[in-house]
């Protein structure tokens, strides 16, 4: 496949409708905030298409558009496609798993109130903070991988965090923008967990994506029971289920990508 620049990008309406909630925002955000790659099978007239984003893709249109060699760009992905797609992904990588997915909508009040523990500030985080999200370390770079790094995220203000002396002790944000919805993620550092820290930031930054004027979702794995519970508690509510698939190695040594100039 080759890598679309925004300018050349079809009438992406087509493709990836705009206001749904869960993963199929995840091409709003690449619109949006520019982190992130578009892929077609050809730049005129595209047949099939894909979008990825912090290790996420969506594709769409015609398998029949693909050989296997052309999918090596989407290599260790979470691909999340028409079934249609399998038997060219089965090709294209030296394993596909799938993963049964859960899309939950904020419909209700949180359940319960958290409580702050003494001496930790909840609010909004900000672009002096980008050292702070850094210091989680390698392990939580997927929570700020969907804006680009630590300070794409602490500049974004679509973050909420939970501080004790400077240090973040949770994280809580809007992982993919899109026009109506905005699809939620939270880490709490392993020392800090079960001090309901993430629920104070799930609920703060709940109510900012509502003063936007958008509807909070929230994605995780059917077998996430901690995120579940969760969500459940910050007053979200089932939707929708959904299979993406786990993508390996490409199976098939070809380009790795072409980017279509300027």
């Amino acid at each position: 496949m080759i890598e679309l620049l925004p300018h050349r990008l079809p009438a992406l309406s087509r493709w990836f409708p705009a206001g749904a909630p869960g993963p199929a925002a995840l091409a709003e955000h690449v619109l949006t905030t520019g982190t992130g790659r578009f892929w077609a099978d050809r730049a005129v007239q595209p047949r099939a298409i894909a979008v990825d984003c912090a290790a996420h893709a969506l594709l769409r249109g015609d398998p029949g558009a693909l050989v296997p060699a052309e999918l090596a760009p989407l290599g260790s992905r979470y691909i999340e496609a028409p079934t249609r797609f399998l038997p060219v992904l089965g090709a294209s990588f030296d394993r596909i798993m799938p993963w049964e997915r859960m899309v939950y909508i904020q419909q209700e009040e949180p359940t319960s109130l958290a409580r702050t523990p003494r001496g930790v500030v909840v609010r909004r985080i900000a672009a002096a903070d980008a050292e702070a999200l850094a210091a989680l370390g390698p392990g939580a770079a997927w929570i700020h991988a969907s804006w680009g790094g630590p300070a794409g995220l602490a500049a974004s203000g679509h973050a909420w965090g939970a501080f004790h002396h400077g240090e973040a002790l949770a994280v809580a944000c809007t992982y993919f923008l899109g026009s109506a919805y905005e699809d939620l993620a939270v880490l709490t550092a392993p020392d800090h967990r079960r001090r309901q820290l993430a629920l104070s930031c799930v609920t703060a930054l709940c109510a900012d994506v509502t003063a936007r004027g958008h509807t909070p979702s929230w994605s995780c794995s059917r077998h996430n029971r901690a995120s579940r519970l969760l969500a459940w508690n910050a007053g979200f509510r089932l939707v929708r289920e959904y299979v993406h698939h786990a993508t390996g190695a490409p199976a098939v040594r070809g380009t790795s990508g072409t980017r279509i100039p300027a």
